[in-house]
């Protein structure tokens, strides 16, 4: 069956607002939680997990899957909604977020969670294990793929930039990395920390195929995610993606800090109301 463009990404909009408003409703259960990068980033991980990605949502651990790493540990939020909107997870654990005996524990860990390939924290390493899951499935004959959802701030680490030589050198064209560049950090605007920019060309200095995009654009993100996908080339790939903190919540937007933007009690339903107004026809 084929389905026109326009169709396709009506859907892809839906599976974003849908990630949007299950990592609120999870928040609203704590109180708290990276809402303004899950907000940001829903459009990426509805493009990951809908278009992009091979899975089997009733086997998490088939062997034929592509790989979805999360770098960014704290993100974790927004995986959970990823995962429940693709049915790797049941939404009735949205109650259970971040309490005792979760599942869902505040950052992601791979021994807790169906669905989650590494245990992210420390930032920096997922495009190292990355590599070297790429290289492994390489030499096992697997071809699946290996994507890795790093932050703007891990552009600063030096055993990114140690990973990402390593994948030019062993030229693993089944590795996709995807940076959500929301330029900011708890510290301040990443651009500020430590001279982020010009990636595209930067990366494309250290042997990859780069790419950068607006992270909101779900047209623009899987135009990306297939030039990346089918490319020819024996080299690793990166998608930029230029993302807005909050997205889709007007006055949580406007805040000055967002990094881990404070949510008051009797703004959760005013939120969740905001999202509805923009809920997709």
């Amino acid at each position: 069956m084929t389905t026109s463009p326009a169709l396709a990404n009506m859907s892809l909009q839906m599976r974003a607002w849908n990630i949007r408003r299950k990592a609120l409703l999870m928040g609203q259960v704590q109180g708290q939680g990276y809402i303004g990068q899950a907000l940001g980033v829903a459009d990426v991980l509805a493009v990951s997990y809908f278009h992009a990605l091979n899975l089997r949502p009733d086997n998490p651990e088939w062997e034929g899957r592509d790989r979805f790493l999360l770098s960014i540990g704290h993100y974790a939020i927004a995986l959970y909604a990823a995962l429940m909107e693709a049915g790797v997870l049941p939404e009735e654990e949205i109650a259970t977020y971040g309490t005792d005996d979760s599942r869902l524990p505040m950052s992601g860990m791979a021994s807790y969670t169906p669905g989650m390939e590494m245990s992210g924290g420390s930032l920096g390493q997922g495009l190292g294990i990355a590599v070297g899951m790429a290289l492994a499935m390489k030499r096992k004959e697997n071809t699946a793929c290996v994507y890795n959802l790093m932050s703007d701030g891990e552009l600063g680490e030096g055993s990114t930039w140690e990973a990402a030589m390593s994948a030019t050198q062993w030229r693993l064209d089944n590795l996709i990395c995807i940076v959500d560049f929301n330029n900011q950090q708890a510290d301040g605007p990443s651009r500020a920390a430590l001279a982020v920019g010009a990636e595209t060309p930067k990366w494309e200095a250290f042997g990859w195929h780069a790419q950068e995009v607006n992270g909101n654009d779900i047209d623009a993100l899987v135009a990306a995610f297939d030039v990346a996908r089918r490319l020819t080339q024996p080299k690793p790939r990166i998608i930029i993606c230029n993302t807005r903190m909050c997205k889709g919540v007007d006055f949580l937007e406007a805040r000055e800090i967002t990094h881990f933007v404070r949510v008051e009690t009797d703004e959760w339903d005013k939120a969740l109301a905001k999202l509805d107004d923009e809920r997709p026809a």
